[in-house]
């Protein structure tokens, strides 16, 4: 390993921890590629606890879930976004999250219609509250329901019940993470902060477009792990099954 491979191979690894992504278009995409400069980044990943995902048009950087330098805790998580208030909250927001990526990693057809058309912050809380109400009475009947998956159901359930939907002024809806939509609207930006998704028409009914960068975090990362599987399949109801069947 010679001085230019490492020059090269640090060029690669920084422009990924600060863009996240590289494309095609990169003067870096190429030289990532080059043999020694790629095992180089790959050996830099490792043992930072960082993951390279390679797509064929783009080379992602994703931080491990564990044993990362780079690992984000709950505090840290509050301190950069703002719309992560308390514990709770960010295990509702988590969940709507989940949500959405289960509702656009169903099939080819889910796929190109949400990528052509979007899912608007109402379609989404409506997908939400659904679920919820399907915890809530699956939770009658099993009040130990998402223990074993260590997921707190009674206190997602019990949380989202108590919030409003919406203000009836706008101008405070869209700043209030104390209404359903106000969450779903911080949930997305720690989206688009990633460069995962677009969010248009901000001013009147917000929506989400996925971007390909997700799609293929989905694909070459997401479905490599079973906790992924298993909680895809927790934010899917009977209602939803039967549409897409």
């Amino acid at each position: 390993m010679n001085a230019e491979t490492i020059k090269k191979a640090s060029q690669v690894y920084f422009t990924l921890l600060k863009e996240k992504v590289i494309d095609e278009n990169s003067e870096h995409f190429q030289v990532y590629f080059e043999p020694d400069v790629r095992q180089t980044v790959l050996l830099l990943a490792d043992e930072s606890g960082t993951y390279i995902i390679e797509a064929p048009k783009r080379i992602h950087l994703v931080v491990q879930p564990t044993g990362s330098v780079f690992a984000t805790n709950f505090t840290h998580m509050k301190n950069k976004h703002r719309q992560v208030e308390t514990k709770k909250h960010f295990q509702l927001m988590s969940i709507i999250i989940m949500c959405f990526l289960a509702s656009i990693d169903r099939n080819q057809a889910a796929k190109v219609r949400t990528k052509r058309e979007g899912i608007s912050y109402y379609a989404l809380e409506r997908q939400v509250n659904d679920l919820i109400m399907n915890w809530a009475s699956m939770l009658n009947g099993n009040p130990r329901l998402g223990e074993e998956e260590r997921i707190d159901m009674k206190e997602a359930v019990t949380v989202w019940k108590n919030m409003e939907v919406d203000t009836d002024d706008y101008g405070i809806k869209k700043g209030n993470r104390r209404t359903r939509i106000g969450l779903i609207a911080g949930s997305m930006r720690l989206l688009e902060t990633e460069g995962l998704i677009v969010i248009l028409d901000r001013d009147d009914i917000p929506k989400v477009i996925p971007r390909n960068e997700l799609f293929e975090r989905i694909e070459y990362l997401y479905h490599d792990y079973d906790r992924y599987e298993m909680f895809k399949k927790l934010m899917t109801t009977e209602e939803d099954e039967h549409a897409e069947n």
